[in-house]
Parts: structure tokens; C-alpha cells; sequence
């Protein structure tokens, strides 16, 4: 079917305002966090609320960085989100790779049942056993309490998607690796990883994020204050009577932006990773 250049030009017009549309949609509310972030309270709690800041201001993040304890809520974030992501990748490594390469033996079949159905149960629904159990290991207020929790939940899921990257690597590869010498840990370390390092670091950011972003478990956990991590902290800056709209903005703004620019760069390593090859020089 020959499509003429009028047809042609309207279809694109058409589909570019619809993405358009959509990007505006999706963006529209961290737009208006950021735009709020900048404003001073009178405008804040204006009648008229409009995007236009008259007097632009840092004072919500100069009170969030100097007045608060973000800065230790977001240490404490860092520390659970890399010690999570980086023991999941650990343990659904090796997990994924057994139910690549042996996923007939009833030891994989039933394995991988548990794991899915793991991942077919809430996390509120265990939110009471697991609060009595880190309370009976005396793990309340600590960083072990968080991480093992987000590595209970994400490595099921973390497995299932490093599978399908270990399930591209050819057999013959590995039949190769071990005819050299290799040993399969070190066909693990030397050859696998690297061919799946777009899956891998796919898997890890998916992990971080996953376990930046978690309220629930970081809010009933976590009793002290020192060790608290930032998403529940943010609620500091939301009273019983009044909300302080400024300083929130402001610091869910900080909290956006490392896992942006951490995305913006994955993105870059993983166009250049998924055109890595398997070819031996």
C-alpha cells in the first residue's frame, strides 16, 4: 500500500503530539514539585497557584540541607540501597545461572515455583511476621533489618530477569571456557558476566531503585532516628496541623535527582553494553 507525502506528514504529526502529550502528562507533576520547590510560602499557599515563580528562592533547600537531617537520611539510604542491590546480585547470580543451565531437575522446577510464588504475595501482607521476627533476632533500628528484607523481595524477581539474559550465552561457550581450563566459577566471573553485563546492570538498578524508593518496611522498621532512611524521613517536613509544601518539594526533589542522573548514565552504558559480541580475539 503506496502511503502519499500529505498522509504521511499527518500520521507523524499525530503521532509525535500524542508523545508529546504523554511525556507532558508523565512529567507533569515532578514539574510542579520542582516548580514549588524554588517558591517562597506566599506563593506557595497563593489562591491563584500558577507555574510563574515571582521571587525565586533556595530557602526550602537550605532549611532541608541545613536545618533537617536529610543529609543523614541520605546517607542512610545510600547504605542500605548499595549493600541491598549489591547482595542481590550476588545471590541471584549464581540462582539464575542454576535454572539456566539445568532447568529440567526437579530441584530448578521447584525452586523457580517458590520464586514466583513469592512474588505473587504483598509485602503488606507479611509486614507483621517479619516485624515480629527482626524484633526476636533484635535486628529493630539497624541497617541488616532493611537489607535483608529488600533482598527477600527483589532477588525472586532479580532471578527471573538475569535468567533470560544467561539464557541468550550459548552453551558452546561454556563447553569452550572449560575445554581451556576453566573452572565454572570462573567461566561465571571471566566469561558470563561480562557478556551479560547489559542484564546485570539492569538487574542492579532495578534493585536500587526498588529499594531507594521503599517506604513501608523503612517506616516500621526503623525507630531511630539515626538510622532512618530518606523516604520515611521526608515525612518530618509533614505535620499533624501544617505541612511545610517547600521544604517537602525540596527534598523530594534531592531524592529524585541522584536516581535521574544515575538512569541518564545507565542508559549510556547500556547502549554501548547490548553491542558487546561474544567474539573471541
Amino acid at each position: 500500500m503506496i502511503v502519499g507525502k500529505t498522509e504521511r506528514i499527518a500520521q507523524t504529526s499525530i503521532t509525535y503530539t500524542t508523545l508529546v502529550a504523554l511525556a507532558i502528562f508523565c512529567l507533569f507533576p515532578f514539574l510542579w514539585m520542582l516548580d514549588t520547590a524554588f517558591k517562597p510560602v506566599e506563593e506557595i499557599r497563593s489562591v491563584a497557584p500558577s507555574f510563574w515563580i515571582v521571587h525565586p528562592t533556595l530557602e526550602n533547600f537550605r532549611h532541608v540541607v541545613v536545618d533537617s537531617p536529610f543529609v543523614a537520611y541520605f546517607r542512610n539510604s545510600a547504605i542500605v540501597a548499595v549493600f541491598a542491590t549489591l547482595l542481590t546480585l550476588l545471590v541471584s547470580t549464581f540462582s539464575s545461572y542454576a535454572l539456566s543451565r539445568w532447568p529440567r531437575l526437579p530441584a530448578s522446577r521447584t525452586v523457580g515455583a517458590a520464586l514466583l510464588v513469592s512474588q505473587m504475595i504483598p509485602g503488606v501482607l507479611l509486614l507483621v511476621p517479619i516485624y515480629v521476627l527482626m524484633r526476636t533476632l533484635d535486628l529493630l533500628s539497624t541497617y541488616a533489618s532493611l537489607i535483608i528484607v529488600y533482598c527477600t523481595f527483589m532477588i525472586p524477581l532479580a532471578t527471573f530477569m538475569l535468567k533470560g539474559f544467561f539464557d541468550d550465552v550459548p552453551g558452546e561457550i561454556e563447553e569452550a571456557a572449560e575445554i581451556d581450563g576453566c573452572s565454572r566459577l570462573g567461566f561465571i566471573w571471566r566469561v558470563l558476566l561480562p557478556l551479560s553485563l547489559p542484564g546485570i546492570v539492569a538487574t542492579g538498578a532495578f534493585a536500587f531503585v526498588a529499594a531507594w524508593n521503599e517506604f513501608m518496611f523503612g517506616y516500621v522498621l526503623i525507630n531511630d532516628d539515626a538510622r532512618r532512611t530518606l523516604t520515611p524521613g521526608i515525612m518530618i517536613f509533614k505535620g499533624s496541623h501544617v505541612t511545610d509544601w517547600g521544604s517537602l518539594m525540596a527534598a523530594s526533589v534531592l531524592a529524585v535527582v541522584p536516581v535521574a542522573l544515575c538512569f541518564v548514565y545507565i542508559q549510556r552504558f547500556l547502549a554501548g553494553g547490548l553491542s558487546a559480541g561474544a567474539v573471541k580475539g
